[in-house]
């Protein structure tokens, strides 16, 4: 009687670790565009810059982009040092991402985006999502000359968000440099138009001449508030 002979089991190739595309280049601004040049990644460190955000919030707030897209942008941006996950402690039992100090570096180029991309906004189209805290970055312009330190709290027809202004952009109350919503403890308050916060954007006017004609009403006591009213 023969002996069945086991016959070895075909081995499976070794799975080979997923390159990012990359330009391959030797220079600075290609080695930028290899980390942050896919599509929604700067979108994504736009929203983080107003604090940790749970994945649920990050795709409400990212009309358009889908779950996986989502998801592997985060896990690229994660690998890459830009954005570190951790759960949030007990009753909350959930996840939320976070930039690191090197995504954190990417204000200034926002910023400097806003600012370029400020006069191509025209009328709002039928299409066009909104939210209220994107009006954040170009705003944080038109106050960066104040001298004196503290949380402005920005009312807008399309709803609240507050910043940190004079001085450090380091997290806001634990948040961010920016934050959606009313602040927790505001040192001063402005209520103005969105058509009034894209022209500061734009650098049409000052925020003390728009103060002054009362396109921008400032609400609120001490040295902030009295230093946006021009006092």
């Amino acid at each position: 009687m023969s002996r069945l002979r086991r016959m070895p089991r075909q081995q499976q190739p070794l799975a080979r670790p997923v390159r990012r595309r990359s330009y391959d280049q030797f220079c600075a601004t290609a080695r930028a565009l290899d980390s942050v040049g896919d599509r929604w990644t700067l979108l994504i460190v736009r929203e983080l810059l107003a604090g940790p955000r749970r994945y649920t919030d990050l795709h409400a707030d990212l009309p358009g982009v889908s779950t996986d897209v989502l998801a592997s942008r985060l896990k690229d941006m994660e690998q890459g040092g830009l954005v570190t996950r951790r759960r949030l402690p007990p009753p909350a039992a959930a996840s939320v991402y976070e930039l690191t100090e090197r995504g954190h570096g990417l204000l200034p180029v926002l910023a400097a985006l806003a600012e370029w991309g400020a006069p191509a906004i025209g009328d709002r189209r039928p299409t066009d999502a909104v939210r209220a805290h994107w009006f954040a970055l170009p705003l944080l312009r038109a106050l960066d000359a104040l001298t004196h330190a503290g949380v402005v709290e920005v009312r807008l027809d399309e709803g609240e968000f507050h910043v940190r202004v004079g001085g450090s952009s380091g997290p806001l109350d634990g948040a961010g440099v920016y934050g959606d919503g009313p602040a927790a403890h505001a040192d001063a308050r402005i209520v103005l138009d969105d058509e009034v916060c894209l022209a500061l954007g734009r650098g049409e006017f000052t925020l003390a001449e728009a103060v002054k004609d009362g396109r921008v009403e400032v609400v609120g006591e001490g040295p902030l508030a009295g230093e946006l009213r021009g006092e």
